[in-house]
């Protein structure tokens, strides 16, 4: 069935630092799995974490290391004509955890299926209902004037007209009067939003959050603890302001507790964090059954991981609150031979088979990690 099973690594610098409360990123490490059948179809998938350890349990070396030790070699083995989701079984069965490497392996199972289909991979998740996507723009450099002056460049561009700030690394207050300035800089019509990246205790939060809603912010993700489920729901019942639920949704499971509870206003679903796009999906589908609002999220992927997500969200009854699939724009360079085409503030989703890219492996052996 598989020929071969190949994990790359491969570090771009960023076109300025990203700061995060857990970090500041000036280089980002893309982890691409590609998957060839014996009859010669390729897969691509993508399990790029941000910050190595920082910001979560899986790293890139430790996905690389795991997908050739555990997943490969069980791949190979496969004699039998096993369809993606029996594989996807197996897979489940014999490896625990490392839902990054997971989400990249289906992404190329999907791919391949999708290939032999000649069908786009939105098809196998359901069918797309939109053939766009908004993409906000991330503001990161901690610098508030340099942050109002690149969010007016992206509005004037056309690429983006809606902005999320990173806070959390700072003193409370430093943070809010940095996004405050920002708001009132940008103005009413323009969407600002704030991650705290889980940053902030509980009183912390109460205070914060009452400062930012009442400057206008619109949403404000992940403020405590991951761990700290309670306080999440209690915020989300105190405040006006829409509260995100980010870190703390690892998958289905996570999806429907937290739901439960009306743990959040918003999730933020992400592809790895789910453990492939099918469970990004079944988040999504959680949420709408719960009435709560949905949010197309990232780690930072390169083009690969970025578009897979596209594919995912573009099946999305619902996207109130749009995506954050700005990654490779955050890179310095592309690694496709065609770049992912941002216009008129959005993603366009591709029609073709598959993904709808092409990797340009002369470009990867060059930026690859040897």
């Amino acid at each position: 069935m598989y020929k071969s099973v190949e994990t790359i690594l491969v570090d771009i610098p960023t076109i300025r630092p990203h700061k995060l409360s857990v970090t500041t990123m000036q280089t980002q490490t893309l982890v691409l799995i590609k998957i060839i059948t014996e009859d010669g179809i390729v897969g691509w998938g993508e399990a790029t974490t941000i910050g190595g350890l920082n910001y979560g349990e899986e790293s890139p070396e430790s996905v690389k290391a795991n997908i050739d030790t555990y997943f490969k070699p069980l791949l190979l083995s496969i004699k039998a004509p096993l369809n993606v989701a029996q594989t996807l079984k197996l897979i489940r069965k014999s490896i625990n955890g490392n839902r990054f490497a997971k989400c990249a392996i289906q992404t190329a199972l999907l791919e391949i299926q999708a290939k032999r289909l000649n069908v786009p991979v939105s098809e196998l998740l359901g069918g797309r209902i939109r053939d766009r996507l908004p993409v906000l723009w991330t503001l990161a450099s901690g610098d508030t004037d340099k942050d109002i002056a690149e969010a007016k460049k992206m509005i004037e561009l056309k690429r983006h007209n809606t902005f999320k700030l990173k806070i959390g690394s700072n003193p409370l207050q430093h943070d809010v009067d940095h996004v405050i300035a920002i708001k009132k800089a940008l103005g009413p019509e323009i969407s600002v939003r704030v991650d705290v990246n889980r940053a902030w205790s509980e009183l912390e939060c109460v205070k914060g959050i009452q400062q930012l809603q009442d400057g206008g912010i619109d949403l404000i993700e992940q403020p405590c603890a991951i761990e700290n489920t309670d306080a999440l729901a209690r915020l989300t019942a105190r405040f006006d302001v829409d509260i995100m639920a980010d870190e703390v949704l690892t998958g289905p499971d996570s999806a429907y507790r937290i739901a439960k509870k009306s743990g959040a206003d918003v999730f933020a679903v992400k592809v790895e964090q789910s453990g492939g796009l099918i469970e990004a999906c079944e988040v999504a589908k959680i949420a709408r059954l719960a009435g709560i609002s949905l949010y197309g999220g990232t780690m930072l992927e390169g083009p690969v991981g970025s578009i897979a997500s596209a594919h995912a969200f573009s099946t999305f009854e619902t996207l109130e609150f749009g995506t954050e699939l700005f990654g490779p724009l955050l890179l310095t360079q592309s690694i496709l031979k065609t770049p992912l085409q941002y216009e008129n503030f959005e993603l366009v989703v591709p029609n073709t088979p598959g993904l709808g890219i092409e990797v340009d492996e002369d470009k990867l052996e060059q930026l690859r990690r040897h």
